[in-house]
């Protein structure tokens, strides 16, 4: 039983995990920050605005001891949500749990054998949704092969790769989609370890006995345990027949799961509570399906970030269902099930052709390079929201049941989710330089962190599992930035493609000149007619987001409106924004934010326009962005604040094409819809 939990700083999260196990959660499940993601230290440019927003800053061994102090590592089991920088991550609690034995006068190797736990350094999902990759696939794929190698040897109780086709779901996958991405995942990662020859053959079960799964449980609950079924099916069958696995227990499909986050309503958000129900349902009824491990977001989660009740709440819930219902005395509820199975078949069936697909491009490694598989999430992801705004989906209290009266647990939304300090990130970037200072001061400490990023670069560079070389760097003292930007030298970096071009759009009646989206392209055509060219929006991320869902979902149904898009994908600086605004001579710039860091870069942005002479062109933000925040940066100039509740993304363009002519002094046709800024 978890909760996702980690924020502001090693210490503040350390309070947390203390308080949240002393409720009776039974596992850790850390959230990392997103300069820490993607390997940036808080005083690195790029860290502007991220740090401690949507997880723990963790920036050398210091912050991992204080993340776990009085936290005994060789008995806790603890998942960590990391992927690009997993290694380094790892490398650090590894060198924790040394020292916490050694502290303790016990043996260092044992502990270290004895740590439980998941990295899930599933980097194939991060090019598709989350958005935290570094480096290519391949030095990406790499890096994974050789923790599986190490760990299997040295950490075998440790997951090593966690299989994480939540953000797929996320991201707008199917269930068909969801299974088969999932496995294409696995089986490039065990190919890949299994051709490195670092594992001996007759060793390889335990490589795939260590594979575990991440999954998402969305409210269609029936279709989700079904899924969950069909997983393990092909889990078995891939194993035995592709790898020879022979042990039932090392075929087992083992997962744990987060429930959906994308059906998280702003409007009427008490209603999430029973989603989260159903969710956790989902992945618990179904006793052969069963999720090893359940984490449960809160109730106010499209509102901002949760504070502490809102997270016992949830694990509360587990320990409900755990505790009082009899639901885990029975043996499988489904078994027999005529309907059960026929959906269950039906879903093996569908995956397994898209499997076969994935394979014909060459793996899932290639699928991403081609752009394949994230054209495909997107433009699933659109016909989703097509169907919602069409009322064909029917979400309560969003697009059907809308009444309702005065919630108490928001009537002070201020108070309603957790804030951060908002000196977090100076002193962590102050304390990362200090670090560094006070370390390089002792010749042999600057010596010795110097050579072991030599080792790392070298090893990096010859092929030698990195692991070590990590492990050296952890106990030097080096930083997360020092770290991953000695392999950015050797493996460079990379920019995935948006899928943005190739995905479809809406279709059919939704399409049509008398419709909602007809109306709104002729409005488009007859504004770019009076200023004598087409409208141009820039759809723009700033920052360390990576969710880029939303951004890419706007950028679709604009280029459906008729408006010449500019979208360059992921992580760009506040002056790149600009310039891009500037070189494109755009009519209007979007900015998508789901960080929490729209206080820090929004106000950049404005700033560059105006001191390049484009101070007239309408702003817009979307993202979660609480209603005290959203009045601070109207009043700094921004046009528009798009939240989760303005889920109809045609009205949203519509409203885009107001903010365009009136920044250009043009009168609002009669009979216009408008959305109030």
């Amino acid at each position: 039983m978890r909760t996702y939990a980690g924020h502001t700083s090693a210490a503040a999260s350390n309070a947390l995990y203390r308080r949240n196990l002393a409720k009776g959660q039974t596992g850790l499940s850390v959230a990392f920050d997103l300069p820490t993601q993607t390997g940036y230290d808080p005083d690195h440019a790029l860290a502007r605005g991220e740090v401690g927003k949507v997880g723990v800053p963790v920036s050398h061994i210091g912050d991992m001891r204080a993340l776990f102090d009085q936290i005994p590592l060789s008995q806790m089991n603890t998942s960590m949500t990391i992927n690009a920088t997993a290694m380094w991550l790892l490398a650090l609690y590894q060198v924790v749990a040394e020292e916490q034995a050694e502290a303790a006068g016990e043996d260092p190797a044992a502990a270290v054998r004895a740590l439980a736990g998941t990295t899930q350094n599933d980097i194939i999902k991060e090019y598709l949704s989350r958005g935290t990759y570094v480096f290519p696939p391949g030095p990406s794929l790499r890096l994974i092969t050789d923790m599986v190698a190490y760990t299997v040897a040295d950490i075998p109780k440790w997951n090593p790769t966690n299989i994480c086709s939540y953000h797929l779901q996320e991201a707008g996958a199917t269930p068909v989609q969801e299974i088969a991405y999932a496995m294409s995942t696995a089986i490039a990662v065990l190919d890949a370890v299994r051709d490195s020859g670092q594992v001996p053959a007759e060793r390889f079960g335990e490589v795939v006995g260590r594979i575990s799964f991440f999954v998402n449980a969305g409210v269609r609950f029936v279709e989700e345990m079904c899924k969950m079924r069909a997983f393990v099916q092909l889990w078995d069958e891939l194993t035995r027949e592709r790898y020879g696995v022979q042990d039932p227990k090392q075929r087992r499909f083992r997962y744990g799961v987060q429930v959906n986050s994308l059906g998280l309503t702003e409007a009427q958000p008490e209603n999430n509570v029973q989603r989260i129900v159903l969710e956790m349902l989902a992945v618990t009824l179904s006793k052969d399906a069963r999720a090893r491990a359940v984490q449960l977001p809160a109730w106010n989660e499209a509102l901002g970030l949760p504070r502490p009740w809102d997270q016992q709440w949830s694990l509360r819930m587990q320990q409900v269902l755990a505790f009082e219902s009899d639901l885990l005395e029975y043996d499988d509820l489904f078994a027999g099930s005529r309907v059960v199975e026929a959906k269950v078949a039906e879903l093996v069936e569908a995956a397994r052709a898209e499997i076969d697909r994935v394979q014909q491009l060459g793996g899932a490694v290639a699928a991403v390079e081609s752009g394949y598989m994230k054209s495909a999430l997107v433009a699933s992801h659109a016909l989703r929201r097509q169907r919602i705004e069409a009322g064909e989906d029917v979400v309560v209290g969003v697009n059907r049941f809308e009444t309702t009266e005065p919630n108490p647990l928001t009537a002070d939304l201020d108070t309603a989710i957790q804030t951060i300090d908002h000196d977090v990130e100076a002193k962590a970037a102050e304390a990362v330089r200090r670090w560094r200072e006070e370390r390089d001061a002792d010749e042999a400490g600057r010596r010795r962190v110097e050579e072991a990023l030599d080792r790392l670069r070298d090893d990096a560079r010859s092929g030698t599992n990195l692991m070590p070389a990590s492990l050296e760097c952890a106990r030097a003292g080096v930083t997360t930035g020092e770290w991953a930007g000695t392999l950015r030298e050797v493996f460079g970096e990379y920019r995935a493609p948006t899928g943005v071009s190739g995905s479809v759009g809406v279709t059919g009646e939704a399409a049509a000149a008398d419709s909602e989206l007809g109306r709104v392209r002729e409005r488009v055509r007859a504004t770019g007619d009076e200023l004598g060219e087409r409208l141009r929006i820039l759809v723009a991320k700033p920052g360390l987001d990576g969710h880029s869902n939303g951004a890419e979902q706007v950028a679709v149904r604009a280029r459906d409106a008729g408006f010449e898009v500019v979208y360059q994908g992921i992580r760009l600086t506040p002056e790149q924004i600009v310039a891009a605004a500037v070189a494109e001579d755009v009519h209007l710039v979007g900015i998508s934010i789901l960080s929490g860091s729209h206080m820090e870069l929004v106000p950049e942005i404005l700033r560059g326009l105006r001191e390049a002479g484009a101070g007239d062109v309408p702003v817009v933000v979307g993202g979660i962005i609480p209603d005290s925040d959203a009045r601070a940066l109207r009043q700094q100039g921004v046009a528009a604040i798009f939240t989760p509740k303005d889920f109809g993304l045609t009205q949203i363009m519509g409203e885009m094409v107001d903010e365009i002519r009136r920044s250009r002094g043009l009168s609002t046709p009669s009979g216009a819809e408008t959305i109030p800024a």
